[in-house]
């Protein structure tokens, strides 16, 4: 918690820097040059396991269609940057607007009244000017991984729904693997949670990184990650 509170501020104090002190080698920015309109769309996700699959998504999506982002490149340019947060949701309809930057908030699902916490903030945000946000229609992204690129990635089998909760199951899988006397239930929830969340990272990169635009379009056939990049690319280029 303490590491993603130090992370939220720094990315905070770099953009209330004034553009002076943003100039490349050639010196500093002059107050009327292009340079100085440009405005990094800050692209809010809750948590930085988040931003892992979207960079690799827009990856693989880029091979059927060059015009998506490029999302590792747009932030090495600065005109993209990642903010991962975690807890209640309803902190950050307005926590980043002072800075005048324009905003795309993508938020998990989850259950009710989660859910509907997360779709009244979306409504809040898109009635900010420059600023736009979408609910997923599944739980999180990890509900957007196919089952074979899974099983690729770690060897683990597994089937679920739109609502399941992906990390917990395949966690809860790995475990029985490996214990297959014990049960899931009696494991302490610190336990669970710290499998859980080894899970959530290799599913978010490795199991990412084994999809392919087929995959893709079989678990997504509404093309809604497709659909959040093109955000971005219109949001990036209306800020150059």
């Amino acid at each position: 918690m303490a590491k993603r509170a130090n992370l939220i501020h720094r990315i905070l104090k770099a953009l209330r820097r004034p553009p002076s002190t943003l100039a490349s080698g050639r010196g500093a920015l002059q107050p009327h040059s292009a340079a100085h309109r440009n405005r990094p769309v800050l692209v809010v996700l809750e948590g930085h396991h988040d931003i892992q699959f979207l960079q690799r998504a827009a990856a693989v999506l880029r091979l059927d269609d060059n015009k998506l982002p490029e999302l590792s490149n747009l932030e090495r340019c600065g005109q993209i940057v990642f903010v991962p947060f975690c807890g209640d949701v309803r902190g950050w309809a307005f926590r980043l607007a002072e800075l005048g930057r324009p905003e795309f908030h993508l938020y998990d699902r989850e259950d009710t009244p989660a859910t509907e916490v997360r779709l009244e903030m979306a409504r809040v945000v898109n009635l900010r000017i420059g600023c736009r946000a979408e609910v997923m229609s599944k739980r999180s992204l990890e509900n957007y991984l196919h089952p074979d690129a899974i099983l690729e990635a770690r060897g683990i089998d597994v089937r679920f729904s739109d609502g399941d909760d992906v990390a917990d199951r395949v966690a809860e899988q790995c475990y029985l693997r490996n214990h297959p006397d014990d049960r899931w239930i009696d494991l302490p929830a610190r336990s669970r949670r710290r499998l859980r969340n080894r899970v959530k990272s290799w599913l978010n990169t490795l199991t990412v990184e084994r999809m392919t635009v087929a995959r893709f379009a079989e678990r997504n056939l509404a093309g809604e990650i497709r659909g959040w990049l093109q955000i971005i690319a219109e949001m990036t280029d209306s800020a150059s």
